[in-house]
């Protein structure tokens, strides 16, 4: 199982330079790879009644494409997408952006998507939010023909391309596309269509009954669920470093080929907290 440590956006700051620093420094760890959350735009939280809002315009969230550009010349670390809203981005850009990634990175890159939460991204960013479960699955076996055909003519609901193509193409071809979500849907989507998944639920019952759709959904596609990776995440608490260790045998024991560490709005203060935080993980498991 490869271990991973999400991003913490909203403590890590502006300064590229204590940016790049972090990740060098969690590569020098011995982690196997970063993780980063996708928001374009949080909402002004002050007078809606229309939560709840886990994030608002006050939260800091860098773009990820940009920031694994950016860090793809600092560490030789997998980049993942944990996960990037995809049916509020034009199919086309992000095969373009993946594909750049893919290269600078010479293949270590991994792209997760979902549909999110958020409406008020959805409706600044000109896309349909009631929709979104579908354009994602049409989205998805676009872009695997964008990143590794080269030549691509589609026409379908959402998106239309004619007689066109990247250059270049990813060193991957295609790149690994992994979904989250937390439904019946998404699970099905999961199956028919993913590389992997991105649970939101912890090793136990719901996530059995999260597997025994998928591997459906899987069988009824003719693909074999034994291929599907699987990424858990342990969020950092009062309970330590005990819960991560717990965490990670339950998550190895359920099967999952990656877990994510988050230290995000943890209530860990400074990056260096961060990291004498993950330096006490890498040292117990």
């Amino acid at each position: 199982m490869r271990l991973g440590i999400t991003i913490p956006q909203n403590e890590i700051g502006t300064d590229p330079g204590q940016i790049g620093a972090w990740a060098q420094d969690v590569e020098g760890l011995g982690f196997d790879y970063l993780d980063v959350f996708d928001h374009v735009l949080g909402a002004d939280t002050r007078d809606r009644s229309d939560g709840p809002w886990p994030y608002g315009h006050e939260h800091r969230f860098h773009e990820p494409f940009v920031l694994y550009g950016f860090l793809a010349g600092k560490v030789e670390l997998e980049l993942a997408m944990g996960v990037l809203v995809l049916p509020q981005r034009q199919t086309a850009l992000v095969a373009k952006q993946a594909a750049e990634v893919d290269l600078l990175t010479d293949g270590r890159f991994r792209l997760g998507v979902g549909i999110g939460w958020n409406a008020v991204e959805y409706e600044a960013l000109g896309a349909s939010f009631t929709a979104r479960g579908r354009r994602m699955s049409e989205q998805i076996p676009l872009l695997r023909r964008l990143l590794s055909e080269p030549v691509v003519t589609h026409a379908g609901e959402f998106e239309h391309i004619t007689g066109a193509g990247l250059a270049p193409l990813p060193r991957q071809r295609p790149i690994p596309i992994w979904i989250g979500g937390q439904s019946a849907p998404a699970y099905r989507r999961i199956g028919r269509l993913a590389d992997g998944w991105f649970p939101q639920v912890a090793p136990g019952p719901q996530l059995e009954e999260a597997l025994a759709i998928i591997n459906d959904a899987a069988l009824e596609a003719g693909r074999d669920p034994a291929h599907l990776g699987m990424e858990g995440r342990v969020s950092w608490s009062s309970d330590g470093v005990a819960k991560v260790v717990d965490h990670v045998g339950r998550w190895r024991e359920a099967g999952a080929t990656h877990l994510s560490i988050n230290t995000m709005n943890a209530g860990l203060g400074s990056v260096d907290h961060h990291l004498e935080v993950l330096a006490r993980i890498a040292a117990s498991v």
